[in-house]
């Protein structure tokens, strides 16, 4: 076990576990944030997407020992009301079914706005190729992101 201080959604956090336990398993046993999602366990389905210094990263995937002294934001601090663009787009477009993947998905929706204000069909393709959606609302969550880039 070792003592990691974290900055998680702008707070400064501790925690002691071992150096290989995945962000996810922190961020949802430890310090009790569980919008991030479990899905595969082998950052493929991207359920567990979070942003780490403004990137989209598989929580999963990732070491808490590589993510001292970096930024770490989850779903729970995209924005404390629910009112970020693109989780407005979210239900404008009706997007949610399941629900299950959706804090991924707006997760790395969420990164591909933050570096590309205006992305063509193909960007919005290239960044969203990684979450998966069992229930299929692709057609729903790239309207979604068109309009949270235009808002």
């Amino acid at each position: 076990m070792a003592k990691y201080n974290l900055n998680i959604n702008g707070k400064s956090l501790q925690v002691d576990v071992d150096p290989n336990t995945p962000l996810l398993w922190v961020l949802r046993d430890h310090l009790n944030l569980v919008g991030t999602k479990f899905g595969c366990g082998i950052a493929q389905c991207g359920a567990c997407t979070v942003h780490i210094d403004g990137e989209a990263v598989r929580s999963c995937s990732y070491p808490v020992s590589v993510v001292e002294d970096q930024q770490v934001l989850t779903i729970e601090g995209l924005s404390e009301n629910g009112d970020h663009p693109i989780q407005k787009a979210w239900v404008e477009h009706d997007v949610p079914q399941c629900g299950y993947c959706q804090a991924g998905q707006i997760m790395s929706a969420a990164a591909l706005l933050n570096k590309n204000s205006s992305p063509s069909d193909t960007d919005i393709d290239d960044a969203m190729r990684g979450n998966i959606c069992r229930c299929g609302t692709y057609v729903r969550i790239k309207k979604a992101i068109k309009t949270a880039a235009n808002s």
